[in-house]
């Protein structure tokens, strides 16, 4: 579900992260013209504050400074994962079977790219999402994005 240059940034990240004590759920390089976000999700058994996002910057920020991996101007942003929890590995989906899921495809199935529905299953690679009372089967590998929706 990563593209190779954000594979290459999680394995660069993430034992700085992990030495700090958190969790790198996942990272998002969204690319804007000249202008790039790389946006990391972090998270801990006692959940994430602000003191703990600006800390696990300061840390990722002297990293990217010294080994330079994106070469155009980009912002850094550090964020807990939320209540619209982003999904980024099978893990991440085993976990979260039975809720709600929002999900967007990288090339469209059935007509469509977004489904937005009750992950019932997963069986192998595919995970089994049931909007309106019809069950989608859809390859792991071609989601592009996925969160939880939030139940109030």
């Amino acid at each position: 579900m990563l593209n190779k240059q954000e594979q290459n940034l999680t394995e660069l990240l993430l034992p700085t992260i992990e030495a700090v004590g958190f969790e790198l759920l996942g990272l998002e390089l969204v690319q804007a013209g000249r202008h790039s976000t790389l946006r990391l999700y972090i998270d801990h058994a006692d959940g994430v504050n602000v003191d703990d996002c600006a800390r696990v910057s300061r840390e990722v920020s002297a990293i990217l400074d010294v080994e330079d991996p994106i070469t155009n101007e980009y912002l850094l942003e550090v964020s807990s994962p939320g209540l619209d929890r982003p999904l980024f590995t099978p893990a991440h989906f085993v976990a979260v079977v039975g809720q709600k899921i929002e999900v967007k495809l990288a090339i469209p199935q059935d007509g469509r790219r977004k489904f937005k529905g009750v992950l019932t299953a997963i069986e192998d690679d595919m995970l089994i999402v049931e909007v309106d009372g019809k069950p989608y089967r859809l390859l792991m590998d071609n989601v592009d994005k996925a969160n939880v929706v939030p139940v109030f």
